[in-house]
């Protein structure tokens, strides 16, 4: 989980945890942990958090590591990242469903294929739908779109 923050995001991190530990011991008591995900901005539910600490917290210690602060911190934040990437896709699903019907005609995603990649050919592209557009429909559906964009 913490490999997939990238370098800057753990810096920030580093300091927020150095800031706290005000004894130089290398760990936290993890009634703190709250404190520094509220000063970074970073929403979380307390109760989500209690049971992230108690599974983070493998010694029982009341007291987490930087390493451990990490893992936790990372739930937060790569959990934000989705959120605000299935966001941006809803708004450009939006914007290709001109209808508003919830679906957008293969024909619209053959455009969409085209413009990301012209040396596609017409047999590749038949390929592709036929993959993205699932149960054959000749739509595809927000879900499908999502699937398409992200590769989950």
């Amino acid at each position: 989980m913490a490999d997939e923050l990238p370098p800057e995001q753990i810096a920030v991190l580093r300091k927020a945890f150095d800031s706290f530990d005000r004894e130089k011991s290398g760990s936290i008591p993890t009634d703190l942990v709250a404190d520094i995900l509220r000063l970074m901005g970073q929403p979380f539910n307390k109760k989500i958090l209690d049971e992230l600490i108690d599974e983070v917290d493998a010694d029982k210690s009341g007291r987490l590591e930087f390493e451990e602060f990490v893992t936790l911190a990372a739930k937060f934040i790569v959990e934000e990242d989705a959120e605000a990437l299935e966001k941006e896709l809803r708004e450009a699903f939006r914007l290709y469903d001109k209808e508003g019907n919830g679906y957008i005609p293969t024909s619209c995603l053959r455009e969409i294929l085209r413009e990301l990649d012209d040396q596609l050919t017409d047999e590749e592209l038949d390929i592709m739908i036929e993959e993205i557009d699932s149960d054959g429909s000749g739509t595809v559906d927000f879900d499908e779109f999502m699937e398409m964009m992200t590769g989950e």
